[in-house]
């Protein structure tokens, strides 16, 4: 059985009266009223207080007091003393500790210890005012629950969700469902999140996204400090630039807004958009620097790079918008159509101006490599340095000076082999058509001889240093990726998945919310 709900103790009144005729079978009470009952302490100016139903009816200037964790204030209100709920109208005002309501109508439940509204409510606590249709409040937690629109603004950025738990005391937010953070510094979406308010510090998850003037950075997860201007991502990352129409990815990114820097890694891509056509830069770690007319990227270990009808290795790529220059920096590698083109350091230089590709410098023991189409054997071209000319974004026309030497095999038009051309010269040209070799010019011939295949060994048809890669040969975007780098691409996928799957289930609580009273009593 349950207990006998206490009765309302009426400590005192200025006046007591009973009108059976007006109210009947309540005591009608005036001046400084002051009610108890069960550690809540209500007073007014007026009260009715029905003694039968331990029911009050308080009238201006109305206080009900819980402890020190609980004010309400208002024109008027009620009391039942046997469910031990309130209910108050009338200039409504709630004060916790942390922060004060401010609605038409506040309903209390004692039992449950939860406060709840259904008229637009005020909120104000430090530096953030929130303002809602209805909401509802849990005392221990002091914890304000918004299941409709709400905002919280503050000095800095505005808050709207239609899903938040707000903690007053931490300032801490937890948003559920389609949520947006607006500033002068960036616009935030996501879904579901975490916001500390006091720190500035923040977590999101499902679907978001920040967006600054020129870039959006999505992510599976979002770490974000206000203070530092400093985002992180991880999983499925992709930073969109629309200015310069280039996107990163990556599954790990950093971005320092005031610097204008950002650090990619885990199968890390850069995707240029240049003359209608997507070149894929990948490295282990990519970084991109500077603002617009001053960018540079940069990638280390391991560089692979691939367009249509062109891709390349190397150890180091470093690319500046300023210069249009393009560095390809240790054992650099360059494929052009079924071309292998090798040298000690090769510079890919664009032209501002047109946005486009313009030429190409290989540095010091450069190798042009191809197969003969139908035999075994392959046609070399060996100088020292090497400069080529682009049109629509391929190679068309290349110079190879300074001791150069030439192994090819020559065909008749029917295909047939009429023998094999090994000369120096001081200079070769070549024209490209259709990414192949068309024609090829000797100047200031030294030496040389067309030789019929039987009469040139099988070690001379090779120059010292030769090495086909033809394996090795990026041919799709996706060949860009080293295996393990794949292999950690499906994992991610997996978590990816899981995560999904609990996309309505709210963020957990963390320790830091639940414990913040205590650390600061420390």
């Amino acid at each position: 059985m349950g207990q006998t709900p206490k009765k309302i103790v009426i400590e005192h009144s200025d006046f007591a009266d009973v009108n059976q005729v007006e109210i009947p079978d309540a005591f009608l009470l005036t001046g400084n009223v002051r009610m108890n009952h069960d550690g809540v302490v209500l007073t007014c100016n007026k009260a009715y207080y029905f003694q039968k139903e331990n029911y009050i009816k308080a009238f201006g200037n109305v206080q009900l007091v819980q402890g020190d964790t609980l004010f309400l204030n208002s024109k008027y209100a009620e009391y039942s003393g046997n469910v031990k709920k309130a209910f108050a109208t009338g200039n409504a005002v709630m004060s916790s500790p942390d922060a004060t309501l401010v609605t038409d109508t506040i309903n209390f439940d004692r039992n449950t210890q939860e406060v709840f509204y259904n008229t637009k409510g005020t909120i104000t606590n430090l530096q953030n005012t929130l303002v809602s249709k209805s909401g509802k409040y849990y005392v221990p937690e002091k914890k304000f629950q918004f299941l409709t629109e709400v905002t919280i603004t503050n000095p800095t950025y505005v808050i709207k969700s239609n899903h938040l738990d707000y903690y007053s005391n931490s300032g801490h937010s937890y948003l559920l469902g389609p949520s947006t953070i607006t500033s002068k510094a960036n616009y935030i979406y996501t879904e579901k999140g975490f916001y500390d308010t006091k720190k500035n510090k923040a977590h999101f998850l499902n679907k978001s996204y920040i967006k600054y003037d020129d870039r959006i950075i999505r992510g599976d997860s979002l770490y974000y400090d206000r203070n530092k201007e400093f985002a992180s991502a991880s999983r499925n990352v992709k930073i969109t630039d629309s200015i310069n129409r280039g996107i990163v990815k990556g599954h790990y990114a950093e971005m320092y807004k005031k610097k204008d820097s950002l650090f990619v890694t885990k199968r890390a891509v850069a995707i240029n958009f240049v003359e209608n056509d997507s070149v894929y830069i990948h490295g282990k770690k990519l970084m991109v620097t500077g603002k617009e007319e001053n960018r540079i990227i940069r990638a280390f270990n391991n560089v692979r790079f691939f367009k249509k009808h062109m891709s390349g290795k190397c150890d180091s790529i470093h690319s500046s918008s300023k210069t249009a220059l393009t560095k390809l920096i240790g054992h650099p590698i360059l494929w052009n159509g079924e071309s292998q083109i090798t040298g000690d350091l090769m510079h890919l230089i664009g032209n501002n101006t047109t946005q486009k590709l313009d030429s190409l410098k290989v540095l010091n023991n450069t190798f042009l490599v191809s197969k003969d189409t139908l035999g075994t054997g392959y046609n070399q071209i060996k100088g020292q340095n090497l400069f080529g000319k682009f049109e629509e974004g391929k190679l068309h026309d290349v110079d190879i000076i300074k001791n150069t030497e030439v192994i090819y095999y020559m065909r008749n038009d029917a295909h047939e082999l009429i023998g094999i051309n090994k000369n120096k010269s001081s200079r070769i040209n070549i024209l490209f058509n259709k990414n192949e070799v068309d024609q090829i010019t000797f100047f200031q011939q030294v030496d040389g001889d067309l030789f019929p295949e039987k009469d040139l060994a099988e070690n001379d048809r090779k120059f010292k240093g030769f090495i086909w890669r033809g394996e090795e040969r990026i041919k799709s975007k996706d060949d860009i990726f080293p295996p393990e780098e794949n292999e950690d691409n499906e994992k991610i996928a997996k978590q990816a998945k899981v995560q999904k799957d609990k996309k309505n289930v709210p963020m957990k609580v963390r320790k830091e919310t639940l414990d913040y009273d205590k650390k600061k009593k420390k």
